[in-house]
């Protein structure tokens, strides 16, 4: 098995999209209006539009409504990376901060309220876990 992507159900399609392009610097794939796609060579983040819950689950997801998952993308310098989000990023949660388990961690909130985590391995042994 494979874990290949993270869906996440939005209001605003089209503003979430604009939001992940400009932060991750990755251009969407747009399927349909209601579906599109970020591909980075780890996994996809896909997001989707109200319109497209019915199709699984009518009621099975709610937008704007996540209070337990942290969308994590590992960056090259998230130093680096934190100066470039000033100006469009307007919820910071906690800046570079390094980690017990050895991760420099940049956490955020999406325009959704979804909590992000730009993170850059520091230790020795972190470096060695994501070495790609």
């Amino acid at each position: 098995m494979d874990f290949v992507s993270i869906r996440v159900i939005t209001g605003d399609t089209a503003r979430l999209v604009s939001f992940y392009e400009k932060a991750t610097g990755v251009l969407a794939t747009w399927f349909t209006e209601d579906f599109a796609e970020l591909k980075t060579p780890g996994a996809t983040l896909a997001i989707a539009g109200t319109r497209t819950v019915p199709l699984f689950a009518p009621g099975s997801s709610r937008p704007a409504d996540n209070h337990s998952v942290i969308l994590e993308f590992l960056v090259d310098d998230v130093d680096r990376v934190r100066e470039n989000l000033a100006g469009f990023v307007t919820d910071f949660v906690t800046e570079p901060t390094t980690m017990p388990w050895g991760n420099r961690s940049l956490l955020f909130r999406d325009p959704d309220g979804n909590l992000v985590n730009f993170f850059t391995p520091v230790t020795t042994a972190a470096i060695a876990k994501f070495a790609r």
